[in-house]
């Protein structure tokens, strides 16, 4: 099976989430499932809730979800907790669990102008830190939803991107929003089409007019996720 890497898990994270969710009102902004196919095999699914609470600039957001990989008698689950703030999606704390193969941790939390973050696995014990800006996303890896938080990027606006699984900061560029029906299952569903380039790779997103992710496609990993739950 493709490594999907190590991270994940705080407390500290979880109770500020906990108090999100609870101690203020909020709405479920969207929520759903995946399907996960690498290769064009189908691997598994990934489940999701993003909510936000309070309105306008002052708005949060929790994002929670269940990523189930299973290839070649090797399965994983990977359970990523995120928090951020409007008014465009950057990104507050981060937390995911990783059980089965490469169990592992991973919490970051925001300390001014960096992230500091702490790895745990069966190897032991990693310390880490990135750097932030009033910009930067965490976009996990194989985990869709996470790219919610780029719906409202204009053409060529450079963003800073942080992949905790695999340890990466780049920036990601978009490009241009293109008008575009894209497949799930039998139908075929007006979305808007966004290229992100690192470099030379390409992550290409489609989303629906309220902002809904609707597929992820990510060639040089042969990876694409695609809603299952919008299939009629």
């Amino acid at each position: 099976m493709m490594r999907l890497g190590q991270c994940l898990c705080g407390s500290l994270l979880l109770t500020i989430c906990t108090a999100l969710a609870l101690g203020a009102q909020s709405v479920v902004v969207d929520q759903g499932t995946f399907s996960v196919s690498i290769g064009g095999e189908i691997i598994g699914s990934e489940e999701f809730s993003i909510r936000r609470a309070g309105i306008g600039r002052t708005a949060s957001y929790f994002a929670s979800g269940a990523v189930t990989l299973s290839h070649n008698g090797e399965s994983q689950e990977l359970r990523p907790m995120l928090s951020a703030h409007a008014p465009n999606g950057a990104a507050d704390g981060y937390q995911m669990k990783v059980t089965g193969i490469d169990a592992s941790e991973i919490v970051l939390n925001l300390d001014g102008p960096r992230f500091v973050s702490s790895f745990r696995s069966a190897a032991g014990q990693e310390e880490r830190e990135f750097s932030a800006s009033a910009r930067t996303r965490i976009l996990e890896q194989f985990v869709a939803h996470h790219y919610y938080f780029l719906g409202d990027v204009t053409d060529g606006m450079t963003v800073p991107i942080i992949e905790p699984l695999s340890r990466l900061s780049i920036n990601l560029v978009a490009g241009a929003w293109v008008d575009e029906e894209v497949r799930l299952g039998p139908n075929r569903v007006d979305a808007r089409k966004v290229v992100f380039r690192d470099g030379e790779q390409e992550r290409v997103v489609w989303f629906d007019r309220q902002g809904r992710v609707l597929r992820v496609d990510i060639p040089a990993l042969q990876y694409v996720a695609e809603r299952s739950d919008l299939v009629g």
